[in-house]
């Protein structure tokens, strides 16, 4: 987090100890998607976010490309 900018990041601490199902993983996805929309709209152009469960963790995939280039480009966070 941020000193100075206390909102930002996309929320998915708050997932850490939820239940495993469909309902958690839309909302980490609605999540994901509106944050890169909000803090790198303007960097990136978002194809794809897929969240998915991964030996018990959030994995989280993001297919964007870049707006100053048009290079596609895939990044993974979680286990």
């Amino acid at each position: 987090m941020s000193a100075n900018r206390p909102d930002f990041g996309s929320g998915l601490l708050q997932f850490v100890f939820a239940h495993e199902s469909a309902e958690t993983l839309a909302a980490a996805h609605f999540l994901v998607q509106g944050a890169l929309q909000q803090w790198l709209g303007d960097v990136i152009d978002v194809e794809d976010v897929e969240v998915r469960t991964a030996e018990a963790a959030l994995q989280v995939v993001v297919r964007y490309t870049v707006l100053h280039n048009n290079q596609v480009q895939t990044a993974t966070f979680g286990s």
